[in-house]
C-alpha cells in the first residue's frame, strides 16, 4: 500500500502527469470559485442585517471565515468530480508507464462515467454538509469528515481504477472483497484534504494510487487478444 503511495506520489509531479495535473488544477480551482461565490450570493441573500457599520463589518469577517471552512468541506466533492473526468488520461498514463507489459485498460464510455461522477459528487456534497453542520460539536466533525471522505474518496477512485477492467458490478465486488483494505488507501488519501494548495492535487495523485493498488490487491481478470487467444495480464494462457 504504501509503495503504491510513493510510486503514485512520484509520478504525479513527474512530466508524465504534470501536463493533467495543472488542467486538474485549473478546474477544481473554477469549481470552487463557482461554489464560494454561490455560498456568498446566497448568504447575501437569505442573510438580513441591520444597516449598522460595526454589524456588516462584523458579519463580513464571519462570512469569510465561513467560506473559508465552506472550501475546504466542499474540496472533496470537487476533488470525486474532476477525478472522474480526468481517471482515463491519469489512468492511461500511469498503466503505460508502470506496466507496459499488461493489457490496457479500457476507457468508460463518456455518459457513464460523467453520471457515475455527478452520482458521487452529490453523495460526497451531501456528507461533507452534514459534517460542516457539525460544526457545533468540537473534534466529532473532524473526525466524520475525515472518516467519510476517506471511505467515499476510496470507493470511487478505486471502483474507477477498477472498471478499465471490468464491469461496475466486478469492479463494485472487487471493493466489497477488499474493503479494508481499499479503506485503509483511503486513510492515506484523506490526509491532503486538510493541507491547502495541496488539497489540489488529489483528483491526480487518488487516481495514480487507485490504479496503483488496484494492480497489486487483484489480478487483471481475462481478457482476449485481438487474435482470441486469452491473456491474463499480457501473457498468453
Amino acid at each position: 500500500m504504501f509503495a503504491a503511495a510513493i510510486a503514485a506520489l512520484r509520478q504525479t509531479f513527474s512530466p508524465l502527469l504534470r501536463g493533467v495535473l495543472l488542467k486538474s488544477i485549473g478546474l477544481a480551482v473554477v469549481l470552487l470559485i463557482a461554489l464560494a461565490v454561490g455560498l456568498e450570493a446566497a448568504l447575501t441573500y437569505f442573510v438580513d442585517v441591520p444597516s449598522y457599520p460595526w454589524v456588516e463589518t462584523t458579519l463580513q469577517v464571519v462570512a469569510g471565515l465561513g467560506l473559508v471552512f465552506g472550501v475546504v468541506y466542499l474540496m472533496p466533492a470537487v476533488s470525486s468530480l474532476v477525478a472522474g473526468l480526468f481517471l482515463d488520461e491519469v489512468a492511461e498514463r500511469v498503466e503505460r508507464a508502470s506496466y507496459p507489459a499488461d493489457p490496457a485498460g479500457t476507457p468508460q464510455p463518456v455518459l457513464r462515467q460523467l453520471l457515475y461522477s455527478l452520482r458521487f459528487f452529490g453523495l460526497v456534497l451531501l456528507v461533507n454538509l452534514v459534517a460542516l453542520l457539525l460544526l457545533l460539536v468540537p473534534g466529532v466533525n473532524l473526525v466524520v469528515f475525515y472518516v467519510a471522505n476517506a471511505y467515499l474518496i476510496s470507493r470511487e477512485y478505486f471502483e474507477l481504477a477498477a472498471m478499465r477492467y471490468r464491469t461496475p458490478e466486478e469492479a463494485r465486488a472487487l471493493r466489497q472483497a477488499h474493503a479494508v483494505q481499499v479503506f485503509l488507501g483511503g486513510l492515506l488519501i484523506a490526509p491532503l484534504l486538510f493541507v491547502p494548495v495541496l488539497n489540489l492535487i488529489v483528483p491526480v495523485f487518488g487516481t495514480a494510487f487507485m490504479v496503483h493498488f488496484h494492480r497489486r490487491i487483484a489480478p487483471l481478470p481475462l481478457l482476449r487478444a485481438p487474435d482470441g487467444a486469452a491473456v491474463i495480464e499480457g501473457r498468453p494462457v
